[in-house]
């Protein structure tokens, strides 16, 4: 069974999920990785701050003269729109712990091992995730607002007498992320509509009986180009042969060396700063799944859930 996180992968999985620090593109050079993301309440936009040092994908969204246009493409960069006000959840549904706290948990030490009534749970909160994720594509489109996908999502979830899990956490102000084209991951739904050619990734989870079910996909929008097209279909591919080896005394760091040497055969790079986690009556716990070749240790065991989280890859060579 893996052992807690280094002090490292709790500030990793930390900076990857708080609501009061969440995207929008800035070019600053020096930010610690807790100061990655930041939400302003005041003005209900979203930043994203991230340093030229942690990721060479910064080398694609940041330095370049024009910041409006992105290389060898028409689209326009992504900008933040209006965060709508924090919709709210009925009464008798029951909410995480960390619910109404603006401190969020970070990781919990020591790996959940489910019994039999918590096997059924995770089942049912999966299930359920599955269903609303299946619906949430649905309703990609040009046009429609990513706010107005979040507002479906949360519908859909207390409709099942579930909690979305996102709302609240660190006082992230909404129900589901939605991350679109360059926003890698855990992106707060907003008033920017959604544009032909788009890719976004969304990520539902719901906490139902005392359980979290996670799950995310990438949707294309409209009519998307090849070269997104075999991103989203590269990084699939990552994910399901990363599931695939998965067995009782697999070793975890075998899930970054799979996604790895996937990513390297089309020369597309993983991103580092994001991390799987495992799930269940808490949303975020050990083990911590690195996508990318490591020599952490630990080995899986029957009856563990996490996540194998799907973070977009780029090219390393253009």
């Amino acid at each position: 069974m893996a052992s807690g996180a280094s002090p490292q992968l709790q500030m990793r999985l930390k900076s990857s999920f708080i609501g009061d620090r969440l995207l929008r593109c800035s070019t600053s050079r020096h930010q610690p990785l807790p100061q990655l993301f930041r939400y302003n309440p005041g003005t209900k936009h979203v930043s994203m701050q991230l340093s030229r040092t942690l990721s060479g994908l910064t080398n694609l969204f940041f330095n370049r003269r024009n910041l409006d246009e992105l290389p060898n493409s028409k689209r326009k960069r992504l900008r933040p729109g209006k965060v709508s006000p924090r919709r709210q959840v009925p009464k008798n549904i029951p909410r995480p712990p960390y619910v109404n706290s603006m401190i969020p948990p970070g990781i919990a030490s020591g790996a959940e091992v489910h019994d039999k009534k918590g096997i059924e749970c995770m089942r049912a909160s999966g299930r359920l995730a599955a269903q609303v994720l299946q619906y949430a594509g649905t309703l990609v489109k040009p046009g429609i607002t990513t706010d107005e996908i979040d507002q479906a999502v949360h519908q859909m979830i207390i409709d099942n007498g579930a909690y979305p899990s996102p709302l609240g956490y660190g006082s992230f102000p909404k129900s589901v992320c939605t991350s679109v084209n360059e926003c890698i991951c855990h992106g707060i739904p907003d008033s920017r509509a959604l544009e032909d050619g788009d890719i976004i990734n969304i990520d539902v989870t719901v906490y139902l009986n005392g359980y979290h079910g996670d799950t995310s996909a990438t949707f294309y929008c409209g009519d998307v180009d090849d070269e997104a097209k075999k991103l989203v279909q590269v990084t699939k591919e990552c994910l399901d042969k990363a599931i695939s080896i998965c067995a009782p005394g697999v070793e975890f760091k075998k899930i970054g060396k799979t996604i790895h040497d996937h990513a390297d055969k089309y020369r597309y790079g993983v991103v580092r700063q994001f991390v799987g986690h495992g799930v269940g009556s808490v949303f975020h716990a050990d083990p911590v799944i690195l996508h990318y070749r490591n020599n952490e240790s630990g080995r899986m065991v029957l009856n563990q859930t996490f996540t194998i989280d799907k973070a977009r890859h780029r090219n390393r060579h253009r």
